[in-house]
């Protein structure tokens, strides 16, 4: 039997990254479909969340995310450029984000031709690993593409030809992540169920195999769904 999975994920979330190694094995191994659902992140979905936090919030996350990455043995560095257009001294966040709506559509079009899963996945070590610069330049992202089995070009070209549709499946997906209980990513739905962080994962799994969660042998699949 297939279980289902939602996963809702931002291009420019540390902890999706953190999380993605141990989703794209775990779909690999076991009889799951993923489906992925990619947000903003909550700095331009609500910019006023972070005004709201206090001033030692944001060098703990810095702190946490090495950290994290450090143990789970994940190369890490924060992207360059950063995916999102904020002010470095006030913090603002400009109204005008062109790098976040450009992967988060990306990321859309990748989900529709059934290769969400591998295109974050190439995506998120893009960014994250700090194996490049310059990340929305050059080639990097078409290659990233090519890594999960798309062509960059043929994505872009259905952006371009309706970024309608795919601001409104951003919307349904960023009403579906409310709905469902949360604001934060990642963010996993099983049966309803909501499992926020990337340290939820283990409980996540632990869940699913009350369900009936089988090897992916059992049923003669050697890839993972989608």
């Amino acid at each position: 039997m297939t279980l289902h999975l939602e996963t809702f994920w931002s291009f420019r979330s540390p902890y999706s990254y953190l999380v993605t190694p141990r989703l794209v094995a775990f779909a690999a191994a076991h009889q799951v479909e993923v489906t992925i659902r990619p947000v903003r992140p909550l700095a331009t979905r609500d910019p006023a969340f972070f005004k709201r936090m206090g001033p030692g919030w944001r060098p703990y996350l810095f702190v946490d995310t090495a950290r994290e990455a450090e143990y789970l043995g994940l190369p890490f560095r924060r992207p360059v450029p950063d995916p999102i257009v904020q002010d470095p001294q006030t913090h603002e966040i400009a109204t005008e984000q062109p790098h976040i709506r450009r992967l988060t559509h990306l990321g859309i079009a990748a989900v529709e031709r059934g290769r969400g899963l591998a295109y974050i996945d190439a995506v998120s070590r893009l960014l994250w690993t700090g194996r490049v610069d310059n990340w929305h330049q050059g080639e990097h992202l078409a290659r990233a593409a090519a890594e999960a089995g798309l062509d960059h070009a043929e994505l872009t070209e259905a952006i371009t030809r309706d970024p309608a549709h795919h601001d409104r499946t951003l919307e349904a997906n960023e009403a579906a992540l409310a709905e469902a209980g949360h604001w934060g990513v990642p963010s996993f739905v099983f049966q309803g169920e909501m499992f926020f962080g990337q340290d939820r994962f283990d409980r996540l799994v632990w869940r699913m195999r009350q369900h009936g969660l089988a090897p992916r042998e059992a049923a003669g699949h050697t890839g993972p769904e989608e």
